[in-house]
């Protein structure tokens, strides 16, 4: 069924839960918000939204290296206690993070993120896209829209599949984490090298062959 956008905002506005959490909520519920309201507050959603405006100042920079040197990663992920930071969860999560990036190449943690010189550029290709491929004027925006989402979703790591279990979100994986942690978690910024980035030559998928240890890490 198809949600409204005025339901959504009202339900974030009830629970303070994020506005994926929110449509998902109602979609599971058909469209019922009080019912909604109790997915969320069940799941753990509502009060881990609650608490992503405390400060979160501890945490661990991590690094991940693949390959035998030939990707590298350092990302800074925040909690809000020294004590939460030294947990084996906690450490557990961060280093799942620091993979995820190695494997999935994200440019930016959120899309806010991404400056509006490289949506307005991104969204000229796209429409330029959808011209050469006879898609008639009246529709072009709207698929450029939908494609803008689909861009978000590539470069954007809290927006990417997780590596691990692509049914759930990075994002989603974090409010689980918060949820369970029960302090305000926050991945704040990345660095990710790979060898010969940008020379011109012949490379293997390095990103492939991380995932592929991911999931065999799962198993």
């Amino acid at each position: 069924m198809s949600i409204s956008a005025s339901l959504v905002k009202e339900l974030r506005e009830r629970t303070g839960a994020g506005m994926m959490d929110c449509k998902k909520a109602l979609a599971e519920t058909g469209g019922d918000l009080e019912k909604a309201v109790d997915y969320l507050r069940e799941k753990g959603l509502a009060a881990a939204a609650k608490k992503a405006g405390r400060i979160a100042a501890e945490g661990l920079v991590e690094s991940y290296i693949h390959g035998g040197g030939r990707i590298g990663v350092l990302v800074e992920v925040n909690c809000e206690t020294d004590f939460v930071a030294k947990t084996e969860e906690f450490r557990a999560f961060v280093k799942d993070i620091a993979m995820q990036i190695a494997a999935s190449r994200p440019e930016y943690v959120r899309r806010e993120e991404v400056p509006e010189s490289v949506i307005e550029k991104e969204k000229e290709i796209l429409r330029a896209q959808a011209l050469n491929e006879g898609k008639p004027e009246k529709i072009v925006d709207r698929m450029v829209q939908g494609r803008i989402e689909k861009y978000f979703k590539e470069v954007c790591l809290l927006e990417q599949p997780f590596i691990k279990n692509p049914d759930i979100t990075v994002q989603e994986l974090l409010t689980e984490q918060i949820a369970r942690i029960g302090e305000n978690i926050n991945i704040r910024r990345f660095v990710r090298y790979e060898l010969g980035e940008g020379i011109q030559k012949k490379q293997a998928d390095l990103a492939a062959e991380v995932e592929a240890a991911a999931r065999n890490a799962c198993k």
